[in-house]
């Protein structure tokens, strides 16, 4: 089975604003970038119920909330000065660095 690689300029630990679905309009954290799914799991978002079965004596079983992840197209990054960005590239010195395209501060 061929296995499709999503490209995505975002990375874990960026801070992202959901652009579409249930969660429109919130913030959070990347933990987790599946990049053949070209899905994330974003910190907060997205909580779904999950049933989870007592692993050992002193654990409780029960109904858990956990993060389902994200399509990475519904997530914008966040810029600190102009707020939900689009990512772009510029080359400081020899450092590639990852730069708002609204106001062009590194991010």
């Amino acid at each position: 089975m061929n296995e499709v690689k999503h490209s995505t300029k975002l990375k874990k630990d960026d801070l992202v604003k959901v652009i579409s679905g249930k969660d429109r309009g919130k913030q959070g954290k990347i933990l987790h970038i599946d990049m053949v799914k070209g899905r994330a799991i974003v910190q907060g978002l997205n909580m779904m119920k999950k049933a989870m079965r007592k692993k050992s004596q002193n654990d409780r079983g029960g109904i858990a909330e956990i993060e389902a992840p994200l399509r990475l197209c519904n997530v914008m990054i966040v810029c600190k000065k102009c707020g939900p960005t689009r990512l772009g590239y510029k080359f400081i010195g020899t450092d590639k660095k990852r730069v708002c395209r609204k106001c062009g501060e590194a991010l």
